[in-house]
């Protein structure tokens, strides 16, 4: 699912030119203190801010949403595993430890990044408002993408919000409940088919937990279904699952998936998506729910910038993460086109914690007048990924790892990194029951969800 100390998994950045310079250390001028403005409250954001906590500067956090998400556990949130209380945190909790730190709540609208150097916001509660900056970090993440087809998204929700999490188990959990009620074997087949498209870490994963969501949590659970007879199909375009890992162990995942029950279907290509299903490579698969977890896309303030992006439209930045041109402009996480060594960083949660760590230190070095002439350089702690109940694969440099100690090393480094205490002591718990008895904390619906509701027409047409 990710990196060793946790991920988020996205399709990889595009290069960066290493052989420029450092741009000459800016410090602001007038009384006011040095003004640094951190947009996302993602991993990248949040380490931002974590290292400017002894900086003499006013640091403002502005995200669209009041938590922080463990993204690497979101797949369990949609599987009914964990409650989203368990993979997220309020933001608003660092500025209780960090007094130079104030929490926004609003939606970023624009950039005015020249002579003004402010961030234009709109809030819910009180409207358009202006954030003027001296620094500015930029780590607002990455979006689904549909590849030029967005009207897939309303039959095919992506999995990187809470709210996303939650509509996914909706999906799953009606299905199983609508094909319980219904007395037409058609629209029961077409019930029990979950698609999945895009086998990445995110997709391998997700599908797993499906898997043993029908085959053991729900098995009893039904007197006119069998969930254990769920048809569970993985779409991926190239030539295997999991791309981004050694082959050796995508092949035992792929293996894996096989023996719980999940069809694969590789150098398949995604023709469409409706209510009814999904074409595949000419192919029609009548399916209720069809969950994507295929491709991600740079969230659209960057276009801001007006800078130089690669082909997916990451903003192509200097050895320091800063934007060419645009002095005090920071891009870090999925949003920066990095290479190193001549290769793009992949979109894990490490790189973006290293890189919003290491802005953080270098913005504090400007406001302190200190020279700092050290290039971002990532250590790769290596990746992981679980693919059901006591398999999981490890990858780090030389070592290549897979089966039930690896799943246990796993679940220990998400504890680690969870985080807030009570989550994991929560996860912890909600962890061993599971394993001990294959049930799940969180197996409901929610009451008001017009998708759904279209769903159980559709359901009976």
């Amino acid at each position: 699912m990710n990196d060793i100390f946790p991920s988020v998994h996205a399709s990889q950045r595009g290069g960066a030119d290493e052989s420029k310079p450092e741009q000459v250390p800016r410090r602001p001028s007038g009384k006011h203190k040095p003004r640094v403005v951190i947009v996302g409250g993602g991993f990248a954001g949040v380490a931002a801010a974590k290292s400017l906590r002894r900086c003499d500067a006013d640091v403002t956090l502005i995200d669209r949403r009041n938590h922080h998400i463990f993204q690497p556990l979101l797949y369990q949130v949609a599987t009914a595993l964990l409650t989203p209380s368990d993979v997220a945190a309020p933001i608003r909790r660092l500025a209780t430890r960090q007094n130079n730190l104030s929490v926004i709540l609003a939606e970023v609208s624009g950039l005015a990044a020249d002579e003004e150097r402010s961030v234009l916001t709109n809030s819910p509660s009180v409207g358009p408002g202006r954030v003027d900056f001296d620094y500015l970090i930029l780590a607002p993440g990455m979006q689904a993408s549909y590849f030029g087809h967005d009207e897939f998204a309303r039959h095919a929700p992506s999995l990187k919000t809470i709210a996303d999490a939650e509509l996914v188990r909706a999906k799953v959990l009606t299905a199983y409940e609508l094909a319980e009620e219904t007395q037409d074997p058609v629209a029961r087949g077409r019930l029990l088919t979950f698609v999945l498209v895009g086998a990445g870490p995110t997709g391998v994963e997700l599908a797993a937990s499906v898997a043993g969501l029908a085959r053991a949590t729900l098995r009893s659970s039904f007197r006119r279904i069998d969930p254990g007879e769920s048809r569970i199909l993985l779409i991926e375009g190239g030539k295997r699952i999991l791309p981004s890992f050694d082959e050796t162990l995508a092949g035992k995942a792929a293996k894996r998936l096989a023996q719980i029950g999940v069809e694969i279907l590789t150098e398949a290509k995604v023709e469409h998506i409706d209510a009814q299903g999904v074409v595949v490579t000419g192919q029609r698969i009548e399916s209720a729910t069809v969950l994507w977890t295929a491709g991600v896309a740079p969230a659209p303030i960057l276009k801001e910038l007006h800078s130089e992006t690669d082909r997916a439209g990451r903003i192509r930045v200097s050895p320091n993460l800063e934007v060419p041109e645009r002095a005090g402009i920071f891009v870090v996480g999925d949003a920066a086109a990095f290479s190193q060594d001549g290769r793009p960083l992949p979109g894990v949660a490490q790189v973006a914690i290293q890189q919003g760590r290491y802005v953080g230190q270098l913005v504090r070095a400007r406001i302190e007048g200190r020279t700092w002439a050290r290039p971002f350089r990532y250590f790769d702690k290596g990746n992981m990924a679980v693919v059901g109940r006591n398999f999981a694969l490890l990858e780090s440099r030389w070592l290549r790892m897979s089966g039930f100690l690896t799943f246990l090393i796993w679940g220990s480094v998400h504890l680690l990194f969870l985080p807030q205490l009570q989550s994991r002591l929560r996860v912890s718990g909600q962890w061993l029951w599971w394993w001990l008895t294959d049930q799940r904390s969180s197996l409901l619906v929610p009451e008001t969800r017009s998708e759904l509701t279209e769903e159980r027409h559709s359901a009976h047409a």
